[in-house]
C-alpha cells in the first residue's frame, strides 16, 4: 500500500513540476476546490472517505512550490475542510505558487477564492394571519417533523424560546449531531435544538483571530443575531414577552412546533468557506429547510462564481427549501444579493406596529419619530449640532469629536456614519449629553435601535426640518417624549435598508422574491448580551427588537416549514411559487404598498411578487414547478460553459443547440428586458402551471400592461380536469414605438383568475 502510494505521489508531483514558472509568491489565501471524483485513482476509491486523496494531492504540490518559495518563507498547503457528498473537493490555504501548481493536477475542476460576508416576534404571526389554533397553525399541520437548518451566529440554547415541552422524540432520519465546545455540550440540545455545529476554520485562515474571552468555540451565541433568527423561525410560542414593556404580547415562530439546527459560521465575520461547509454539512444532516441571513455587501456576483448559490443549489436538489436574506444595501438600485432563481430572496417591510416618539421644537414644530425609550418625557432643552457640539466632524458623534463642555446636559444632534447609531449614543453620554435626535438623510425609514439614553430617530423630511431649525435660531431648543408601543399603523411598507434590483446576475429573473417583516422584530436574545451590544451596557433582556432583512428571511423560512408540514409532496420550487403567486400588494388601508424611500408605491425591484401571506399560500390554485434540470438547463441559456456547468452537476453538457431562452424558465413571474432604442419587438416566453386547487376548474387570465408595452397570452382560458394536471401558455411582450421618454422600467402583472383563487406574477420591464 505504501509503494502504492508514493508512486501515485510521485506522478501527482511530476505533474506539479510541470506547472512551476519561475516567480514565486508566499502570499495565501484560502480557495473552495471543487476536483473531480472520478479521477481519485483505485487506492484511494477504496477509502471510507476522499480526504487522504484531498491531502496527497496538497503535499504533492507543497514539495515542490516549496523548492521555489523557499526564500520567500512558504508554507505548505492547510487543508482545512474535505467535502465528500453534496459537493466534492475541499478548502485550503494556498500560496499562488501553489494554486498554479494544483491546477495542473488531473481532477482539478475549479477553485474560487473565499470571500468575507457579513450577518444581513410578538406582533408579525398575527399581522400574517397566524393566530390560536385556527389555520396554518391548527394541530394537524404542527405535528409533522420539519427541520430547519438556522446557518447564522449561533444560539443561547437555554433560551426559553428553544425548550421543548411536549415534543416527540427526534426524527429517527436525523443524522445531525451537538458538538461538544467552550460553555457548550451535547446536553444543551434537546427535542426543539436537534443539532449545533460551528464552523470556523475559513475565519481562521483569512488571518483573524477569535478572542475567547468575547466569543465562544462553539455554537453558543454572543452576537444576538443567530439566536433572534432561530427564534422568529420556529421559536417557541412564548407569553408576555417584551422589551423594556414594549410590544408586548405572546412571542412565537412561525413555525413554532419546528426542529432547529444550528450551524455557526460568523466571528462576527463569516467566510464563504465557512458558510459553504455548513450549508453542505447541513445537507448530510437531513433538514428540510435551510435559513440564512447574510451574505455579501458587495454586488452579486455570477453564480458559477458564488459558492453560496452552488451550494444553495446542491441543497435545492436534495429537496431543500433555501431562503436567504436580500441584503441591507438599499434603496440603491442593484444591490440586491443572493439572487440566484433556485433561492428565496426575501427584503424587509414594516408590520403595523410602531414605537412612535414626539419630538418638539423652541418654535411649537412638532415631529414623529420612533425610539425604544421607555423612560418620562425629557425636557425643553438646548440642541447643539456640528461646531456647537465639538469640533470638525462632530455632526457624526464619533469618539473625541464631542466637546463635554458643550455637550454636557443638553441633547445632540447625529448624523449617521462611520460607526453605529447605538454606539454614537455611548459617545453622546460619555460626553455628559441628555438625549439624542439622530437624523436621517434618505426616507422615511423609522427602524430604529435599542439605545443607553433618551433618543430618537426621524426620517428625513423631518431631519431637514430640525437642521433648519437649529441652524436658523440663536439658542435651539427641543423636548422628546416617548409613546410606548401603539398599533393600527399603514402597512406593510418597503423599507428604505431593503436592498433593491434589477438583478445585476441574472436580469431575466425579478430579485427580491417577495418581502416580509423586517422592522422592529421582537424576538428571543442571549442572556449574556446587552440589548444595544454595547460592552458598558450591563442590562440584560430575554427579548430585543431587530431590524434587516436578517428578520425577514426567517419569516419565509418558517412559513416554507408550515407549508412543507401541510403539502409534504410539494418541491422546494412548488412552495416558493406558492408564496410568490400569493403575495400581496395592497396595504392594510386599501392602497399600493408604499416604498419609504421613494415617497410613493413600492415596485417589483423592492418587494419582488408582494408580501408574503402564508395563509392563501396554503392554498394557491396554480403552481409553477420547476426541476434541478430545469434550472441547469436554465444556466445552459446563460451560455455557462461545461467548465461552469460542472459546478453545478457532475455529468452534464449542455445541448449544441440551446432552444430555451433565459426567460422560459419557469419562475412564477416576468421579468422582461428591451435594447432601449428597440421598438415594435416581440419577445415570448412559455409558463407551465399545475392545478392544486380544485380538480375540474377554470382559470382565465386578467392582464395590467407595463407602459409603452403590448401584452399578449395564449391561451387566454386554462381549464383542468383533474389535480396535478399541467397546461401550458405563452405570452409574448411587445415593445411600442415610442415618442416620448419614457422611464427605464415600467411594471404590470399577469394573474390566472378562477373563484377566489388569484395566481398572480409580477411583470417588470427594463429598457437597457
Amino acid at each position: 500500500m505504501k509503494t502504492v502510494i508514493k508512486i501515485f505521489n510521485a506522478m501527482l508531483l511530476l505533474l506539479a513540476f510541470v506547472a512551476v514558472i519561475s516567480t514565486a509568491s508566499a502570499d495565501k489565501q484560502t480557495y473552495i476546490v471543487r476536483m473531480d471524483k472520478t479521477k481519485i485513482t483505485d487506492t484511494y476509491n477504496s477509502l471510507s472517505n476522499s480526504k487522504p486523496w484531498h491531502e496527497a494531492v496538497l503535499d504533492s504540490i507543497a514539495d515542490v512550490s516549496s523548492q521555489e518559495e523557499h526564500e520567500l518563507g512558504a508554507t505548505p498547503p492547510e487543508l482545512l475542510y474535505s467535502y465528500e457528498t453534496a459537493l466534492f473537493g475541499f478548502a485550503a490555504k494556498l500560496s499562488a505558487k501553489q494554486l498554479e501548481s494544483l491546477k495542473k493536477i488531473d481532477g482539478f475542476v475549479s477553485a474560487i477564492p473565499d470571500k468575507m460576508l457579513s450577518l444581513h416576534t410578538t406582533r408579525s404571526p398575527q399581522f400574517l394571519g397566524l393566530q390560536g389554533s385556527k389555520g396554518l397553525w391548527h394541530t394537524s399541520n404542527l405535528q409533522s417533523d420539519v427541520i430547519i437548518g438556522v446557518v447564522d451566529s449561533g444560539i443561547w440554547p437555554e433560551h426559553v424560546s428553544f425548550q421543548d415541552h411536549g415534543m416527540p422524540p427526534v426524527p429517527a432520519r436525523w443524522r445531525g449531531t451537538c458538538e461538544k465546545g467552550t460553555k457548550f455540550s451535547p446536553s444543551n440540545c434537546n427535542k426543539k435544538l436537534i443539532g449545533a455545529r460551528s464552523f470556523y476554520g475559513g475565519y481562521l485562515a483569512a488571518g483573524n483571530k477569535i478572542n475567547e474571552t468575547e466569543q465562544y468555540l462553539s455554537a453558543r451565541d454572543t452576537s444576538g443575531h443567530g439566536t433572534h433568527t432561530a427564534s422568529t423561525a420556529a421559536g417557541n410560542l412564548v407569553e408576555n414577552a417584551n422589551l423594556f414593556g414594549l410590544a408586548n404580547g405572546s412571542a412565537a415562530g412561525m413555525r413554532y412546533t419546528a426542529r432547529i439546527a444550528v450551524y455557526k459560521v460568523c466571528w462576527p465575520g463569516c467566510t464563504t468557506v465557512d458558510i459553504l461547509t455548513a450549508m453542505v454539512q447541513a445537507i448530510e444532516d437531513g433538514v428540510d429547510v435551510l435559513s440564512l441571513s447574510l451574505g455579501s455587501i458587495s454586488e452579486a456576483e455570477p453564480y458559477y462564481q458564488d459558492y453560496l448559490a452552488i451550494a444553495s443549489f446542491l441543497a435545492f436538489a436534495s429537496g431543500i427549501f433555501v431562503t436567504f436574506s436580500a441584503g441591507n444595501s438599499g434603496p440603491y438600485k442593484y444591490t440586491a444579493v443572493n439572487t440566484a432563481p433556485w433561492i428565496m430572496t426575501v427584503a424587509a417591510s414594516t408590520i403595523d406596529r410602531s414605537f412612535p416618539t414626539t419630538v418638539k421644537l423652541g418654535n411649537g414644530q412638532t415631529f414623529e419619530g420612533s425610539s425604544f425609550y421607555t423612560g418620562k418625557a425629557t425636557k425643553l432643552l438646548p440642541i447643539v449640532y456640528g461646531t456647537t457640539a465639538g469640533g470638525e466632524g462632530a455632526e457624526y458623534c464619533i469618539p473625541g469629536l464631542l466637546n463635554p463642555k458643550l455637550v454636557k446636559g443638553k441633547i445632540v444632534i447625529c448624523e449617521p456614519g462611520f460607526i453605529s447609531l447605538v454606539a454614537k449614543g455611548e459617545q453622546v453620554k460619555l460626553a455628559g449629553g441628555v438625549g439624542m435626535l439622530i437624523m436621517s438623510t434618505v426616507g422615511e425609514d423609522l427602524a430604529t435601535e435599542v439605545h443607553i439614553l433618551p433618543a430618537t430617530l426621524l426620517g428625513a423630511l423631518a431631519s431637514k426640518a430640525v437642521k433648519q431649525y437649529v441652524n436658523s435660531t440663536k439658542a435651539p431648543t427641543a423636548s422628546i417624549a416617548f409613546e410606548g408601543t401603539t398599533y393600527g399603523s399603514r402597512a406593510p411598507k418597503v423599507a428604505g435598508f431593503s436592498s433593491r434590483g434589477p438583478n445585476l446576475v441574472g436580469p431575466d429573473v425579478i430579485k427580491p422574491d417577495l418581502t416580509a417583516p423586517g422592522v422592529d422584530i421582537l424576538a428571543a436574545w442571549p442572556a449574556g448580551t446587552s440589548p444595544s451590544r454595547l460592552k458598558h451596557d450591563k442590562r440584560r433582556v430575554l427579548f430585543n427588537i431587530f431590524s434587516g432583512t436578517s428578520m425577514a428571511c426567517p419569516h419565509v423560512s418558517g412559513i416554507a416549514a408550515l407549508l412543507k408540514s401541510k403539502h409534504r409532496n410539494w418541491s422546494p420550487a412548488a412552495i416558493k411559487s406558492a408564496l410568490m403567486t400569493t403575495a400581496y400588494t395592497i396595504d392594510n388601508r386599501g392602497k399600493p404598498i408604499a416604498d419609504l424611500v421613494i415617497y410613493g408605491s413600492a415596485t417589483p425591484f423592492a418587494l419582488g411578487s408582494g408580501h408574503v401571506d402564508p395563509i392563501k399560500a396554503s392554498n394557491p390554485g396554480l403552481i409553477y414547478d420547476i426541476t434541478a434540470e430545469n434550472y441547469i438547463y436554465y444556466l445552459c441559456s446563460l451560455k455557462y460553459n461545461d467548465s461552469q456547468i460542472s459546478l453545478f452537476v457532475e455529468v452534464f453538457t449542455c445541448p449544441k443547440k440551446v432552444t430555451m431562452q433565459p426567460g422560459d424558465l419557469n419562475y412564477p413571474s416576468f421579468a422582461v428586458n428591451f435594447k432601449r432604442k428597440a421598438q415594435n419587438i416581440t419577445l415570448t416566453y412559455k409558463r407551465t402551471v399545475t392545478n392544486v386547487g380544485i380538480p375540474r376548474s377554470s382559470y382565465k387570465v386578467l392582464v395590467e400592461e407595463p407602459k409603452g408595452v403590448s401584452v399578449i397570452v395564449k391561451p387566454k382560458s386554462l381549464s383542468f380536469k383533474k389535480l396535478g394536471e399541467k397546461l401550458s401558455y405563452k405570452v409574448s411582450f411587445i415593445g411600442l414605438s415610442r415618442k416620448k421618454t419614457v422611464a427605464s422600467s415600467s411594471f404590470g402583472s399577469l394573474v390566472w383568475v378562477s373563484g377566489n383563487y388569484r395566481v398572480r406574477s409580477p411583470i417588470a420591464v427594463t429598457w437597457k
